[in-house]
């Protein structure tokens, strides 16, 4: 990168970034803010590309996955690793913000300046994750964040994209109530990579869990986050998850990531409505409607570009 383009990205970015660097949390949140505007490309241009490491939390409403994070956060908080939290919340209608939020179960972390809690807006974006996600991961990792937890919230088809970001994907759900008969029709067990039964100190925990093994064969674990119990047995099986990763698993999150992001920008495209308006009357097939949007969107220079940034 030249100085001009440092320059170009604008002074108030690299101050920024510095005072991240040097500790501050509000920096960081600004920064944050940055990747979720069209500034995005900004700051990634000045970050660079950096990894760390993703655990994606899903499941039902009222399963537990603000408590699970909170003490997932605290044991590995005990290892001195420093942990960024992201909430993807859907957006408001009116001011496009995060809706949810709720800080509530991770209170014992607020005042910890290893620990970032932050709420993300989808924006609409398909599948659930907010477009900027991944530059949002990228950032923090680029800031020494060894460990990002991201949690989507709701349960439906949508909620699998988590698995284009995170590795592993931990699924949380309840004792009874139709849980496991529900996550599987909504897909998510199809994506999970450890499911983990929470409050299993409560009856039908272990009617759940055997409901589980009959539909999938990834591990299960059982949980008591409110107390604190089973924790360590949680902690083992993400990092024996995270060890066991492959380039191949490695390249399929990285496609389904493109995908996800290329289908948003589609949507988004000013030939989009036309097109649609053409289908509907008849003029045209929905088939030879899509090939259009895809060369209408396409960059002529794209290989190119492709070649001089490897």
């Amino acid at each position: 990168m030249t100085r001009d383009d440092v320059r170009s990205a604008g002074p108030d970015v690299a101050e920024l970034l510095a005072g991240a660097r040097a500790g501050s949390i509000r920096a960081v949140g600004k920064l944050l803010s940055l990747v979720e505007s069209d500034r995005r490309s900004e700051v990634q241009a000045l970050v660079g590309a950096a990894r760390t490491r993703v655990i994606g939390i899903t499941g039902p409403p009222g399963a537990g996955k603000s408590s699970t994070i909170a003490v997932l956060v605290a044991a590995y908080r005990a290892r001195g690793l420093r942990v960024a939290v992201l909430a993807v919340d859907p957006s408001s209608p009116y001011s496009g913000g995060a809706l949810l939020g709720d800080r509530i179960r991770m209170a014992q972390h607020i005042d910890d300046p290893g620990v970032l809690i932050r709420s993300v807006a989808a924006r609409g974006h398909v599948g659930g994750l907010a477009e900027a996600v991944p530059a949002a991961v990228g950032l923090l990792a680029a800031l020494d964040y060894e460990l990002v937890v991201l949690e989507t919230v709701g349960v439906g088809q949508s909620e699998i994209e988590i698995a284009a970001v995170a590795d592993p994907i931990l699924v949380i759900l309840n004792p009874g109530a139709g849980d496991a008969v529900q996550a599987a029709k909504a897909g998510l067990l199809e994506v999970a990579d450890l499911l983990v039964v929470n409050k299993a100190d409560r009856d039908g925990a272990d009617q759940t869990v055997r409901e589980l093994r009959a539909e999938s064969s990834v591990p299960i674990l059982t949980l008591i986050a409110s107390r604190g119990e089973r924790v360590d047995e949680l902690v083992a099986a993400i990092d024996a998850h995270q060890r066991s990763d492959t380039g191949d698993r490695r390249t399929a999150r990285a496609r389904s990531q493109i995908l996800s992001l290329a289908q948003t920008r589609l949507r988004a495209h000013p030939a989009l409505d036309e097109l649609a308006d053409a289908v509907a009357r008849g003029g045209i097939d929905p088939y030879r409607a899509a090939g259009h949007l895809v060369r209408a969107a396409s960059d002529e220079n794209f290989a190119g570009q492709v070649r001089a940034n490897p």
